[in-house]
């Protein structure tokens, strides 16, 4: 009986630990989305109130007929959409060949995408700059895109690693024998068992180009400019317009939320890849 109370005082520890943890990630969250709804004259209220006394969407509506946001926000989704796509093309092969076919070379390849990421991003941007500026891709969708995948793909390539380090050869070796040549093995057997690392990886390269600032305050002005860049620029006669900016971040960040929640079937499966072998 000892054991058993000592056991649902050590699960009601980690539940109230992780419960705890929970809650400080999303109390952020929510304070932004309280102060969102409330009214102009309570957004900078002295002292502050954590939840509105009264609920208000005009800063909604106001981020709403802001006619700069929505063409923001399609350039945040084409650059991201179209990075994550770039860098899983990139990054699958390479991944691949670099963990089933372990070779000195290899091993240097993935310890030079682990190094590029520790590289500070604000080191890359004037390089960034003078050669996007050569190619004449300032201020365009493209050139954010190739900004984008340059810091996407190493981080894509790690992961997809890790995943395909989880993926017995005798799967290839198999499709081999039964008269399949090697892309054909990786296309029709190795993709479909990588579905949840590669929905994963997709996710972490949209969410990374999807709150990128520093490379869109830098490489754009006008005509590519992205959300969080307009965001950032909210201002009123007063200071800062807090109001409008939660209400434009709260928006921002509801794609992201609903694609998390669209794949969770996907991460959980893909957090648990190769746990577990026969």
């Amino acid at each position: 009986m000892t054991d058993v109370n000592q056991r649902d005082i050590g699960k009601a520890m980690i539940n109230a630990a992780a419960l705890v943890l929970v809650l400080s990630y999303a109390l952020p969250y929510v304070y932004l989305l309280m102060t969102s709804l409330k009214p102009a004259a309570d957004v900078q209220q002295i002292p502050p109130h954590f939840f509105p006394e009264s609920i208000s969407f005009e800063n909604f509506r106001e981020v709403l007929v802001n006619s700069t946001l929505p063409h923001a926000f399609a350039n945040s989704l084409i650059v991201a959409v179209l990075t994550t796509i770039l860098s899983l093309i990139l990054a699958l092969p390479a991944a691949y060949v670099a963990t089933q076919y372990r070779r000195k070379l290899t091993v240097v390849f993935l310890l030079f995408a682990l190094v590029t990421r520790m590289v500070p991003a604000v080191s890359l941007g004037v390089p960034l700059f003078q050669l996007l500026k050569s190619l004449g891709l300032l201020d365009t969708v493209p050139g954010l895109v190739l900004a984008h995948t340059s810091t996407a793909v190493p981080l894509a390539l790690l992961l997809l690693a890790a995943f395909f380090e989880g993926i017995p050869r005798d799967l290839e070796e198999a499709a081999r024998m039964d008269g399949c040549t090697r892309f054909q093995a990786f296309r029709k057997i190795i993709l479909p068992v990588m579905k949840s690392g590669i929905a994963i990886t997709a996710l972490f390269s949209f969410i990374a180009s999807w709150n990128e600032f520093l490379y869109a305050l830098l490489l754009t002005s006008e005509n590519s400019k992205t959300a969080p860049i307009v965001i950032a620029e909210y201002n009123s006669v007063f200071g800062l317009a807090w109001g409008p900016m939660t209400a434009a971040a709260v928006v921002y960040s509801l794609p992201v939320i609903a694609i998390t929640l669209a794949l969770q079937k996907q991460i959980i499966g893909g957090l648990t890849f190769g746990a577990v072998k026969g």
